[in-house]
């Protein structure tokens, strides 16, 4: 059984964190890349990505032909091997980053959506707060209003903020 390749874990890791097949993310980016630009990075990622595995595919066939079990390396030989296999390693670090920038555009989709149900969760926190269903301070009697619910986060003291 083959080992899975970084191309594999890639499509694995975007059709599960957009939660459709390849395919369709490879269209929706195309045709509509305003909609999710994330999903446009992270397609454009793997595009280099195929690319890149391929020629790593290439590098590792022409290693194993010339060091195939039988075959007595010439002099001139030894230079090509050395070549392959560097060009090899060098093609399994790039599949390596583009990978590990797949999983950040992935963070950062999820960054961004938890970002966007925040400011509603306060909002949600304020409304309650306002409609006098906030508790009372101690001594107060029911009649009179609860007071004002503060949104947003306390401030630390006045001064410019970096």
């Amino acid at each position: 059984m083959p080992d899975t390749t970084a191309l594999d874990q890639a499509t694995a890791m975007i059709e599960k964190t957009w939660g459709r097949p390849i395919e369709a993310l490879e269209s929706l980016a195309v045709r509509r890349p305003c909609d999710d630009p994330l999903l446009r990075t992270a397609m454009h990622i793997r595009s280099a990505l195929v690319i890149i595995d391929t020629a790593g595919a290439v590098h590792q066939d022409r290693l194993h032909a010339l060091t195939r079990p039988g075959h007595v390396l010439a002099f001139y030989d030894l230079e090509r091997v050395t070549s392959s296999a560097a060009d090899l390693w060098i093609a399994q670090a790039e599949s390596r980053s583009f990978l590990q920038a797949i999983g950040h555009v992935i963070e950062a989709r999820e960054a961004a959506a938890t970002a966007d149900r925040a400011p509603a969760v306060r909002l949600a926190q304020a409304a309650v707060a306002r409609s006098g269903h906030a508790p009372r301070a101690l001594g107060q009697s029911p009649d009179q209003p609860a007071p004002s619910a503060v949104v947003g986060p306390p401030l630390a003291g006045l001064g410019p903020h970096c």
